[in-house]
């Protein structure tokens, strides 16, 4: 008999064979679904639940109401989610779960944001703010938009709410060996929240502004579209990257063949690589990132690095430098690759070829094209 753990992989092996036709192949098992032909039957056992709000017979009406069926099964669960938006706050507290958008638009959206009240009266705060958080292992989200629609630019004269980090996706306490592949993931500050655990993110689209990917994880981002979000009339458009690496862990956050991009109107010159984070002024955090043959546009800071505050607990402030920290680069290419120095240092060999064998990553090993 296969165990759990046999299983789960399976189902993820199964997900990620799909490749490039990833949404064509999800998208056949539901319209034979919907249909409801017995002869598609063998085939519609890929997923134990679908959701859709278009009325199909057998369907559940929300992401929630297929985490409260996956959490009284056991074993691996996979959960097909129709085209539409689907205003709901996720927290995946179960392992080997995966949420695989059907066709095109399975929109996961909400709106918060860390200054606004949650339903206890008291603020979201940053990672209370997520639109979908994890805080399970072998957790495999495939071909999803996930958004956090609050008005991050109409908040920006008026002060409303205070904090105004946004999260999209939160890797969690309790995260590890999480994929996310063929997913857009909006927002502008604090987009994704890669907090901890190791993760593959393989052909996603992730936008935003303020240090728009951040946070401790080992997280290897592979041919990956990241996209600088425009603030009309800000000299500084913003951060891409904001690494809180603990100093034991050897990689942080990884951009492997990925490109930089921005929406119109974003100026040259106006965004930074990244900033090291040293959340809550923790010593240990010494920050690792590093852009591995990635194309860069001209909005990207020819010093491509800059340094991040931090006030250290019961010390007094300071500047947590990109010489202080681990910032690197291999390869760049495009009108925003700039000159290696002090600052903008080249990767060291032995890392790249770490992260290119995904050794980061330690006994787990996630299937790639």
């Amino acid at each position: 008999m296969k165990s759990d753990l046999d299983e789960t992989a399976q189902r993820r092996r199964d997900l990620v064979g799909l490749g490039a036709f990833g949404v064509a192949a999800l998208a056949l098992p539901f319209r034979a679904w919907a249909r409801s032909t017995a002869a598609n039957a063998p085939t519609l056992r890929r997923f134990d639940a679908i959701v859709s709000r278009r009325g199909h017979s057998g369907a559940l009406p929300s992401l929630e109401a297929a985490l409260d069926v996956a959490r009284r099964r056991n074993g691996a669960f996979v959960i097909g989610i129709d085209s539409g938006t689907y205003e709901e706050k996720i927290r995946i507290d179960r392992p080997g779960l995966v949420l695989a958008g059907l066709g095109k638009g399975s929109v996961v959206s909400f709106d918060a944001s860390a200054g606004q009240p949650a339903p206890d009266g008291k603020p979201w705060g940053t990672g209370g703010s997520a639109t979908l958080t994890i805080e399970a292992a072998d957790v495999t989200l495939s071909n999803l938009i996930i958004a956090n629609s609050f008005d991050f630019l109409r908040s920006i004269p008026s002060g409303e709410h205070g904090g105004r980090q946004a999260v999209a996706l939160s890797l969690a306490g309790g995260a590890d060996r999480t994929i996310v592949r063929d997913c857009r993931i909006l927002g502008y500050q604090d987009t994704l929240y890669a907090r901890e655990g190791r993760a593959l993110f393989d052909g996603c689209t992730i936008s935003g502004g303020t240090d728009f990917i951040f946070g401790g994880a080992a997280a290897l981002f592979r041919r990956c579209t990241i996209v600088s979000r425009l603030v009309p009339g800000a000299a500084i458009q913003g951060y891409v990257a904001a690494p809180s690496t603990p100093e034991r862990q050897a990689i942080g956050l990884a951009f492997d063949q990925c490109r930089l991009l921005r929406e119109d109107g974003v100026p040259d010159a106006s965004v930074f690589l990244g900033r090291p984070w040293r959340s809550s002024g923790n010593m240990d955090l010494t920050g690792f990132a590093a852009f591995l043959d990635c194309w860069m546009d001209a909005h990207i800071r020819s010093e491509g690095w800059t340094a991040m505050h931090y006030r250290s607990p019961g010390g007094p402030d300071g500047w947590l430098t990109p010489q202080q920290a681990r910032l690197y680069e291999q390869g760049s290419r495009g009108p925003g690759a700039g000159h290696f120095s002090a600052v903008r240092r080249q990767l060291p060999p032995a890392l790249a070829s770490a992260i290119r064998r995904q050794a980061m990553f330690g006994a787990w090993r996630p299937a790639l094209d």
